[in-house]
């Protein structure tokens, strides 16, 4: 690891890969990530992205956008996510991304809330495919080095303005890193829940850095609650059970066995069904029925599910499967506006870290992929465009990272990060008490979400 770089991207998912990829190679980028390369949340992807297949389909890909969201939606995030998304689709297949085609065309899927088929998919890992892909081709790129196991401690800043961060190697050594930009794509928040279907090392990190450092926060009592997890007693993350699997025609029953909902309805209002089903039933779950699945094999269509499904003893070919809704998605985040900046100069922030707004108070089905592609490639075009140098002879950012320079620029101290399981904890405690704030509020999201305790 380098003392200083053009950019420093927190983050390896989908979101901070597409921004490593539309920086320009003359640009030396850092990337780090908290835990391993296939450990973002981007890889447990299920459904699919959406793309707008042609013109006609435009009002109701916006109309099912704003509808899913309460009408709380940033309109022009949207129309940016919508108008952007064929040329997202052309660079992801450039890629050699495999979407399911069948004679030479492309299969577009439905899932909840969608008024019509728009979602491109792979099996039910598109994200695994996309993100695997990405990082293949980052891999290959000789002005990015990739580090993992690497956590950001905080941000170095002076007068509102980034100039690094403070990271925790593998080696547990606290190290500063120097920049002129740097982008935050550090996922989203379901570490601080007790059940979340995102890998417990998402906590929010970037969020607790914002509180510290006065960087503007939004809607952060927007957490979605994905309504159908595979009901385990075991304790760790929850698998998902995809939206797309309802989608293709598998049903919800009671423990009457008497279907009870609408299954497309948008998730938010379907958890809340679930939720007054389970407390009815007075069981810790309800049951999801893929035997009425008739036009394809599921274990073709949805191998992976069904994989895990087999795994904890259910066969979702002969039986119904228990579920039950979890913490899937955060709709808020770190405030940005149309060019991914935050409120703090040369810092950016994308993908589920980040509020643009796009998907106001519920997230419609499969277009978080699309608004982390879309909003990432904007970061960097945007970096590229402001052109800040890595070093300024006419101040001191990007000299020395010697410890007693730092703590004579910034203030900050070595010491202060020695003990980062105690600085995250406290961190945590902060970022929740702002939470529940928030959700005590009178204007709450529709998801009842604020029923959800963190744990």
């Amino acid at each position: 690891m380098k003392n200083a770089y053009d950019v420093i991207i927190v983050g390896t998912g989908v979101a901070g890969c597409s921004a490593a990829l539309h920086l320009p190679e003359n640009k030396e980028i850092l990337m780090i990530t908290k835990a391993g390369l296939e450990e973002s949340d981007s890889f447990l992807a299920q459904g699919g992205i959406c793309v707008l297949k042609d013109e006609d389909d435009y009002d109701a890909f916006f109309e099912d956008t704003m509808r899913a969201g309460h009408y709380k939606n940033k309109k022009e995030s949207v129309e940016v996510m919508i108008r952007s998304s064929k040329e997202i689709i052309r660079e992801l297949i450039n890629y050699g991304v495999r979407f399911q085609m069948e004679n030479g065309k492309l299969l577009f899927a439905r899932e909840g809330a969608h008024t019509t088929s728009r979602i491109l998919y792979h099996e039910d890992e598109t994200g695994k495919e996309i993100t695997s892909v990405l990082l293949k081709k980052i891999q290959k790129k000789s002005n990015i080095t990739i580090l993992t196991e690497t956590t950001m401690l905080d941000i170095i800043e002076k007068e509102n303005h980034c100039h690094g961060i403070i990271v925790k190697t593998n080696e547990n050594e606290i190290k500063p890193v120097l920049a002129a930009n740097v982008i935050w794509a550090c996922g989203g928040i379901g570490g601080i829940y007790e059940n979340s279907t995102n890998y417990p090392h998402l906590t929010g990190d970037a969020l607790m850095i914002s509180q510290r450092h006065n960087i503007k926060l939004k809607n952060i009592n927007y957490v979605q609650i994905h309504p159908t997890a595979l009901y385990s007693e075991k304790q760790g993350r929850r698998f998902l059970i995809s939206e797309s699997v309802r989608g293709e025609g598998a049903v919800l029953y009671n423990k009457a066995g008497k279907r009870f909902v609408d299954e497309l309805l948008p998730r938010d209002i379907l958890t809340r069904e679930i939720h007054k089903q389970m407390k009815l039933d007075k069981s810790p779950y309800v049951w999801l029925s893929m035997k009425s699945i008739k036009n394809q094999d599921i274990s073709i269509r949805f191998p992976n599910i069904c994989k895990k499904c087999l795994e904890e003893g259910f066969d979702p070919k002969k039986e119904w499967i228990p579920v039950v809704p979890s913490q899937h998605y955060f709709m808020g985040g770190v405030w940005v506006n149309m060019k991914s900046k935050t409120s703090m100069e040369h810092l950016y922030a994308v993908g589920e870290t980040s509020c643009n707004g796009v998907h106001g108070a519920n997230r419609l089905a499969s277009n978080s992929l699309l608004e982390s592609l879309v909003f990432a490639k904007i970061a960097a075009q945007d970096i590229t465009e402001s052109q800040r140098p890595r070093r300024n002879k006419d101040s001191q950012i990007y000299g020395s990272t010697d410890w007693a320079e730092l703590k004579k620029i910034y203030g900050i101290r070595k010491e202060d990060y020695q003990n980062s399981e105690k600085y995250f904890k406290i961190g945590k405690k902060n970022l929740i008490k702002e939470m529940e704030k928030e959700m005590r509020k009178g204007d709450h999201n529709e998801s009842n979400n604020h029923k959800v305790k963190c744990g």
